[in-house]
């Protein structure tokens, strides 16, 4: 049948299958990770541990550009502790089900846009395809980043940071967990510029001559929102997180421009 000739109520069952088979496939990967605890805590913890590879990498980079270590091996460890009687336990299927999120988003997406695309034309979802990957993509990259980069730099400022000798650094395994999904899904939302720009330059509603023209005013308003995902008062924290944005901003408006100059010869 048509999607034209469905009614509204087949159209509902429709998306509560693709609801359901959402739900049961997450649960089937948050199930799977539930069981791998020691390797779904051990990548979670990695950023903890002063052995991480960013601080690894950076001690590297350290003594080649500046012939000085900074002695990652000797960073003050940052002690995670629990507070509550069953947070762990509840901490562990959290954990799960983000795990879960994150194992079967390819599938994830596939049922939405499966759902959505025969309500558009050929050429509409030919584009609207590219759009989903490459938001997925980049969304990706944006966790990916935080994961590796971001994040540890935060964690080891924040977890390190003392206003007095006599006052010990303890961090909860809450606050841990909270910080570290709140950032990287931050970062993923704020990777999606490119294809945000993209999707609104092929509609018109933007182009590439207004972007470069806003472009001092978006600078200071990507500082801004830097600033308040990285809540120190370390430079090189805070400029690991606006140089990507900024960049990604540069790279939007040439995609803007591309797009603009497609559609204006098609």
């Amino acid at each position: 049948m048509s999607i034209i000739d469905m009614t509204f109520w087949e159209h509902l069952d429709e998306l509560r299958g693709s609801l359901v088979k959402m739900v049961v496939a997450v649960l089937v990967g948050a199930i799977v990770a539930f069981f791998f605890k020691e390797e779904m805590f051990r990548v979670i913890l990695a950023p903890q541990d002063t052995q991480f590879i960013t601080y690894r990498w950076l001690d590297q980079l350290s003594q080649a550009l500046f012939s000085v270590s900074t002695n990652s091996t000797d960073l003050l460890q940052v002690q995670l502790i629990n507070t509550g009687l069953a947070q762990q336990f509840m901490l562990h299927v959290k954990a799960s089900l983000w795990t879960g999120v994150l194992l079967t988003s390819p599938y994830l997406i596939y049922l939405a846009f499966h759902f959505i695309s025969p309500a558009l034309y050929t050429n509409e979802r030919r584009y609207a395809l590219r759009l989903v990957g490459f938001g997925y993509i980049l969304f990706m990259a944006g966790v990916l980043l935080s994961y590796f980069m971001i994040f540890p730099l935060i964690f080891r400022f924040l977890g390190t940071y003392q206003v007095s000798e006599v006052v010990a650094n303890t961090v909860t395994i809450e606050s841990y967990m909270e910080s570290l999904i709140t950032i990287s899904i931050s970062m993923g939302i704020l990777f999606e510029i490119p294809a945000i720009c993209w999707m609104l330059g092929a509609m018109g509603v933007i182009n590439a001559r207004m972007m470069s023209h806003f472009r001092r005013h978006v600078i200071v308003a990507l500082l801004v929102i830097a600033a308040i995902i990285t809540p120190t008062s370390d430079v090189f924290t805070l400029s690991i997180v606006a140089l990507p944005m900024w960049l990604l901003y540069e790279s939007s408006i040439f995609i803007v421009r591309k797009t603009n100059k497609a559609f204006a010869h098609g």
